[in-house]
């Protein structure tokens, strides 16, 4: 994420000054959260004032929360809407991501993708190796979904659910999944899985006996879309990407 920061001649900064131009706290605050032992610099907890670092490599925790480094990179969040394919580009000529964030200079990756028919939380970056591991299923991010699906849902399905379905290409482990809303004829429920393969909560779904009529997905990790229009772009807060980091390792 890129901060104006002021580094000395030899390209770092002292510690105290990294934080408090990063808006943690003021910089005689920031002083005393050193000398409270609030402050790790590459898994060492540093207490001298003084101590400088690399802003743009340094891992920085305070009071245990990650402080993304000083970097040219950018993380974003989309609500991508029904109809707009998960690509950058499309040869059939359909809307696409490269149309909902033209006026970014940056060349953007997104992590991981949405079906043409489902809306919701996106991520995008130019930082490649985020997008990688936030999408590889060996660190298990959790998804999270909710679908209005035909039919009524009953408590045997959700226990079904959560016991584990097998479908074509393997078994799904549903994290946790509740009932929002039911009737005759439609229910809504929301569902956390990790997994990424194709379509897999429409199938997951359709085998239990109840297609998906809509679909969105409102959370990815501890990223929320909360009230962010469709087709509208925000920038990730240093906390929230601080946990996506820790998250993957980075």
């Amino acid at each position: 994420m890129t901060r104006e920061i002021a580094v000395d001649d030899d390209g770092q900064i002292r510690l105290q000054k990294l934080l408090a131009q990063s808006g943690v706290a003021s910089r005689r605050r920031c002083e005393e959260l050193m000398l409270e032992g609030e402050v790790e610099v590459d898994g060492e907890v540093v207490t001298r004032l003084g101590t400088k670092v690399d802003p743009r490599t340094a891992v920085i925790k305070v009071s245990g929360k990650r402080l993304p480094p000083i970097s040219d990179h950018v993380y974003l969040v989309l609500n991508k809407p029904r109809g707009v394919v998960s690509t950058m580009s499309d040869p059939q000529g359909r809307r696409t991501l490269s149309d909902l964030v033209a006026d970014r200079p940056e060349r953007l990756f997104h992590v991981g993708r949405l079906d043409t028919d489902t809306s919701g939380l996106l991520l995008l970056t130019n930082d490649g190796d985020f997008a990688h591991r936030m999408a590889h299923p060996s660190f298990e991010v959790e998804k999270t979904y909710v679908a209005e699906v035909a039919g009524r849902l009953s408590k045997g399905t959700v226990a079904e659910l959560l016991a584990g379905v097998t479908l074509d290409d393997g078994p799904v482990e549903v994290r946790r999944a509740r009932v929002i809303d039911t009737s005759a004829d439609k229910s809504i429920i929301e569902l956390v899985i990790h997994e990424g393969r194709n379509r897999i909560v429409r199938r997951l779904l359709d085998q239990v006996g109840h297609p998906v009529r809509q679909l969105s997905r409102t959370k990815f990790g501890p990223i929320e879309l909360g009230t962010l229009a469709g087709g509208r772009l925000r920038e990730l807060s240093d906390d929230e990407l601080g946990q996506l980091l820790e998250l993957v390792g980075l």
